[in-house]
C-alpha cells in the first residue's frame, strides 16, 4: 500500500537502504537531475562540527529582517520532522511535504536512497518551488559527500572544526577539515569562521580558486560587555547588540554570518537595521536554551567534547547555583568519555537515560564512564530523568539537559516549561 501520511513516508524512507549513512553524491545527483531540481535564489551552505544551527538561524533572522523571503533546511529535528524545513520563519506543515515525497519516489525509480538522502531531496524540492529570495542549507555530516552538497552553493560557510564522526570523516582535524571544505566552489565566497582552521581547509579553497574569507584576516570582531563591532572587506558595523542566542561562541558564529552577508551584498543587500533586528530576535531551541522558572532549566544539544567544553564555559558564566543536576543521554559512537570529562566538574548529580535509537549508549553504559564518586540514577527516557531531577532539585538549583538531539527533544516533546512550572507550584 502506498504511503499516505508523513509518518508512512518516513517509515518507507527508513526501509529503502541497508545502512543509515552511506556518504556518496552519485545517487542523490541522479535523482536531483531527474527532478530538475535547481535554485534561482542565492544559496548559503553551512558546514562545521559545531555552530551550524546557530549560523543558519542568524542568517535566516537577519535576511528576513531585511525583507527577504527565506527558506531554511536544518537537521536533525528535536521533536517533529517538519522542524527541518522553515519558509519565511514558519515550520512547514506535513501536508505541504507529501507531494514532494511522491515526486522523489517517482523520480528515484530503482535508485536506493538513504533516509537522509531521500528526505533531503524532499525538502530541497519543497524549497525550490517556494518562491524564495534566499536559501540556507545546513550540511548533515561532513560536507564533500553530504546530500546537501548536491546543490551548488553561492556562499559556503564553515564554522568550527573539531573531532566528531571520525569513522566517516577521518581521524584528525586535517582530514575532517578537508571533508568540510568540500562545499567550497570555484570563484565563490568561502567563509571560514574557525579562528585556527586546519591547513587542509585553506589549501582546498586555494586549490579550487574559491574566494576565501578567513576569520582574523578578512573579517574580525571586537567587543566589550555592552556591545561589539565587526569589520570585514569594505564594511564596518559598530555598536552592535549581542545575539539573542546565548553562549560564549555566538559572536564567532555571528561574525561569520556577517562575512557571508557582506560577500553576497550585491545580490542580497542588508541594511544595518536588519542586522540589529535579526541578531536581537533570533531563536533556536536546544542551543544553551534557558527555560524561565525555578529551578533554572538549561537545554543544550552538545554532543561532542568541543561543544561540551563550550557548554561548560557558558554554564560557568551563568552565576552561582547551589547544585547542578545533569540529565544526560548520548550516542554510543560519540566520545562520551570526553563529553563527561568536560561537564563533570560542574555536575553534582547525574540522571542518565536511555534514548529511542539503536545508536544510543544505554544509561548503564553511561554510568560506567562517570567519576566513581558521582551520584547517579538510571532512567528509561529523558522525560523520566527530568522528572527525577525535578524531584531532587531545590528551587535555587539548576538542571542541565544535554548530550544529544534525542535527549533535548525527549523533554521538549512533553512541554518543559509546564513541567517546571508544575514542580514549582
Amino acid at each position: 500500500m502506498a504511503p499516505r501520511t508523513l509518518a508512512d513516508w518516513l517509515a518507507h524512507c527508513e526501509r529503502l537502504h541497508p545502512v543509515t549513512i552511506d556518504l556518496a553524491l552519485d545517487r542523490v545527483s541522479v535523482v536531483r537531475d531527474r527532478l530538475g531540481l535547481r535554485f534561482d535564489a542565492p544559496v548559503f551552505t553551512v558546514a562545521g562540527t559545531n555552530g551550524k544551527g546557530s549560523t543558519c538561524a542568524m542568517l535566516d533572522a537577519i535576511l528576513r529582517a531585511a525583507g527577504y523571503r527565506v527558506g531554511v533546511y536544518t537537521s536533525p529535528h528535536l521533536v517533529h520532522f517538519e522542524e527541518r524545513c522553515r519558509v519565511d520563519g514558519e515550520v512547514v506543515t506535513a501536508d505541504t511535504l507529501l507531494p514532494h515525497f511522491e515526486a522523489v519516489e517517482a523520480a528515484r525509480g530503482d535508485t536506493p536512497l538513504t533516509y537522509f538522502e531521500f528526505t533531503t531531496l524532499v525538502i530541497l524540492r519543497r524549497l525550490a518551488l517556494a518562491g524564495l529570495d534566499a536559501v540556507v542549507l545546513e550540511v548533515g555530516l561532513g560536507g564533500r559527500l553530504d546530500a546537501v552538497n548536491a546543490i551548488d552553493t553561492d556562499c559556503a560557510v564553515v564554522t568550527s572544526i573539531d573531532l566528531d564522526h571520525m569513522e566517516y570523516l577521518g581521524p584528525d582535524r586535517e582530514s575532517i577539515g578537508r571533508e568540510k571544505a568540500g562545499i567550497f566552489r570555484t570563484g565563490r565566497p568561502a567563509i571560514v569562521g574557525d579562528p585556527q582552521p586546519p591547513a587542509s581547509v585553506i589549501e582546498r579553497a586555494r586549490e579550487i580558486g574559491a574566494d576565501l574569507w578567513r576569520f582574523g584576516e578578512d573579517f574580525h570582531y571586537r567587543g566589550d560587555r555592552q556591545q561589539w563591532n565587526w569589520a570585514g572587506r569594505g564594511r564596518r558595523l559598530n555598536a552592535l547588540g549581542y545575539p539573542a542566542l546565548r553562549g560564549a561562541n555566538q559572536l564567532l558564529n555571528a561574525s561569520a554570518v556577517l562575512a557571508a552577508l557582506q560577500a553576497l551584498r550585491d545580490r542580497l543587500p542588508v541594511p544595518l537595521q536588519a542586522v540589529r533586528q535579526g541578531l536581537a530576535t533570533v531563536e533556536l531551541a536546544g542551543r544553551f536554551q534557558i527555560v524561565p522558572g525555578q529551578p533554572t532549566l538549561v537545554l543544550d544539544v552538545a554532543h561532542n567534547p568541543h561543544a561540551a567544553a563550550t557548554l561548560a564555559v557558558n554554564l560557568d558564566q551563568m552565576g552561582f547555583y547551589p547544585r547542578t543536576h545533569v540529565v544526560f543521554g548520548a550516542m554510543r559512537d560519540k566520545d562520551v568519555a570526553g563529553i563527561v570529562q568536560r561537564i563533570a566538574p560542574l555536575a553534582d548529580a547525574w540522571y542518565l537515560c536511555d534514548l529511542p535509537t539503536g545508536r544510543a549508549a544505554s544509561a548503564q553504559e553511561l554510568a560506567a564512564l562517570l567519576p566513581a564518586q558521582a551520584p547517579r540514577s538510571l532512567h528509561a527516557d529523558p522525560s523520566s530523568a527530568l522528572h527525577a531531577a525535578l524531584e531532587h532539585a531545590d528551587p535555587t538549583d539548576r538542571i542541565l539537559v544535554f548530550g544529544s538531539f534525542y535527549t533535548v527533544g525527549g523533554v521538549l516533546k512533553d512541554g518543559v516549561p509546564r513541567l517546571a512550572a508544575r514542580h514549582v507550584g
